[in-house]
Order: structure tokens, then sequence, then C-alpha cells
């Protein structure tokens, strides 16, 4: 149940409906979440705070400017949790990524290399939020056959595609999850990714919610959900996929 409880001094958020973030940038220094391992310390420690009892963080893995490797994450990953464990920090952490769709993502798939997935064969992918790739649908066909379940990144933010709701609606059919941030719900990245997000949730077309947390900016930003109303009966209605990861 989506809820926020009043303390003495102010409005505490409690996203442990959730149980599960899916979407975050944690692992210090190899991306542009996450700078340092105490940075990376404070955000899991504040994720916990808000009710989350288990994370898959999901650093970008990007042409030209984040070329990170399962071998890359992993090591990074180690680091946080032997960090997390000597702070006494109890929380579940894993480790996927966030594919952007590009040249060095079908060099990827072309070469059969290791794409890094969460819980059951779940690829959080994304766009580019100025164009949709030209071979997109091509690009999911290829993964689907290769057993990927696909889950498309803050769908909210492509405004390219607000005023053509049926190339959402095509990826629905080929089989594509969304996500939509919480920040956006929040309103973080502008009024129009906030109009479409909600719209995505009344269309009941969003499987999984992600904070997309990168800083500690967005950790206080995200308690802002629960003052709107319709978002919040929105999100106190519908059930999301983040309670089976």
């Amino acid at each position: 149940m989506f809820s926020f409880f009043k303390s003495k001094t102010k409005k505490i958020a409690d996203f442990s409906f959730l149980q599960t973030d899916m979407h975050s940038h944690l692992i210090p220094g190899i991306d542009d979440g996450a700078k340092e391992i105490k940075e990376a310390v404070v955000l899991v420690r504040k994720l916990k705070e808000l009710g989350y009892s288990k994370l898959i963080t999901t650093p970008h893995v990007m042409g030209e400017y984040y070329l990170n490797t399962p071998e890359i994450i992993g090591a990074g990953l180690a680091k946080l949790q032997k960090a997390l464990a000597e702070e006494k920090i109890d929380i579940t952490i894993s480790a996927a990524a966030e594919y952007n769709i590009d040249e060095h993502f079908e060099a990827l798939i072309r070469n059969n290399e290791k794409l890094l997935t969460f819980s059951d064969n779940y690829l959080l992918i994304e766009l580019s939020t100025f164009a949709m790739p030209g071979r997109l649908h091509d690009i999911i066909f290829q993964l689907r056959a290769k057993g990927y379940k696909l889950v498309l990144a803050h769908p909210e933010r492509y405004l390219y595609l607000s005023k053509q709701l049926d190339s959402f609606k095509k990826l629905k059919d080929l089989g594509v999850f969304f996500q939509v941030n919480l920040l956006s719900l929040a309103g973080h990245y502008g009024q129009e990714q906030k109009k479409l997000g909600i719209k995505m949730l009344e269309e009941n077309w969003i499987e999984f919610l992600g904070t997309d947390t990168h800083r500690l900016q967005h950790i206080d930003r995200l308690a802002s959900v629960f003052y709107d109303r319709k978002v919040d009966k929105l999100l106190s209605n519908s059930t999301f996929m983040n309670l089976n990861l």
C-alpha cells in the first residue's frame, strides 16, 4: 500500500509496499550515480529507511560514456557489499545493468556477450531521450528470441512519443514491460514527464516502479510523490511486479 505517515517534524515516506527497488545507480565511480563508497553507503541506508528490503542496482552500459562490463560491475558490487557489511546495514543488494539501445549494445548482442539480468531473466533497457532507435523492434525480437524478458526503463521520459501513444502500445504488444521512475511521478524531471507517467498508470501499462536513485537529492525528492492525491490513489490501487523480485 502506497502511504505516508506524519512525524512531529516531517512526513516520512514508506515504500515497503514495493519491497524491491529494481533501478538505481549505487555502485560508486562507474557511471553518473554515486561517486564514492561513502556516498553509496549513505544512499543505501536512506533507501532502507524508506522501507526497501532489497535493492537491484543497475549501472549504465552506454557506448562512448560507460563501457561497463559484468566484471566491472561485479567488482564494484563486491566492494559496496563489503562496505555495507562493515557499517552493519542489513539489506539485500545485487546488480544488473541498464543497457542503452545503441551501437555498442547491438555489438554485444551480435557477439553473444553476457548481459546482466535480474530475477527471472529480466533485462533493463533504455532509449535515447531524443529519438527512438531505428531498429528498436528488430532488437526486441532478437532479445526475446534469446529468452530475455525486456523491461523498458522510464518510458515516461521519452516525450517524443507522448503524442504517439500507439508507439507505446506497440511495445506492449511486443511483450515489453514498462518501469516508471517514482521521481517522474514526483515531478522531478518536469510536468510533462509526470503527466505521461500518470497516463501510463491509468492505462495499466506499468509493471515495475523504480527510484532511479543517483544522488542524495533524489532520495529527498521521493517523498513528495505522496503529496499528489491522484498519484497516491493510482499507486494504491495498482499491483506491481517488484514484489516478485
